[in-house]
């Protein structure tokens, strides 16, 4: 698909992406949307990953077996990505990780904190809600919480989900283009098409403003 490159002077367009570490689904998105960061830089769209928890949300049920039909929906997706994953067979609370993933913010240091709860929770097969994992992920990157911290940053979790619902969020990950939820781990193609359109009607609509 020809694009053309946004010009450097002019400022990125930012798309939220809502995500719950305790999803398999979200652990692909952030593989693959990783692997689109050059195309993304050239359309001049930056995503940013805002923590969601889905419980809260969806009213679903922490520390169950997620059933059989979730379980291959999950694999089936994360096979077409080429992406090698087991999906967590029990919904973790995950609520101490996405809480410490807001105290860190958006910038470099939440970054890395993603990557590194991210890879303990599905390629080192940790539990994300056994005590002390969320302070070792953060020690392994020189990053420490206090309580006071965490408690302000679960308190903005569930304020999260009620904008959530209210945007239409019905599942995750989901980027939000404005005010329209772009959900699901959706092809290469179809992902840079819809952003595409998305960034082009994002600076017409400024321009005419």
């Amino acid at each position: 698909m020809a694009r053309t490159s946004v010009e450097s002077a002019e400022p990125p367009l930012r798309a939220r992406v809502y995500y719950d570490f305790a999803s398999t689904l979200c652990y692909v998105a952030h593989r693959v949307f990783a692997d689109l960061e050059p195309d993304l830089a050239a359309l001049g769209v930056e995503l940013e990953w805002q923590p969601l928890d889905l419980s809260e949300l969806l009213g679903w049920p922490r520390g169950v077996v997620v059933d059989e039909a979730r379980l291959s929906n999950a694999s089936r997706v994360a096979a077409e990505f080429g992406i090698a994953v087991r999906p967590l067979p029990v919904w973790p609370d995950s609520r101490e990780a996405l809480a410490a993933a807001l105290a860190l913010g958006r910038g470099p240091r939440g970054e890395a904190f993603r990557e590194r709860v991210f890879a303990a929770a599905f390629e080192e097969r940790v539990d994300l809600d056994a005590p002390g994992v969320v302070a070792r992920c953060a020690r392994d990157l020189g990053l420490a919480f206090d309580a006071r911290e965490l408690e302000d940053a679960c308190a903005t979790l569930e304020l999260g989900a009620r904008r959530a619902s209210e945007e239409g969020v019905t599942g995750l990950p989901t980027i939000m283009l404005d005010t329209f939820p772009f959900p699901g781990v959706q092809s290469r193609q179809t992902t840079l098409l819809v952003l595409e359109r998305w960034a082009r009607r994002s600076r017409a609509a400024k321009l005419v403003g």
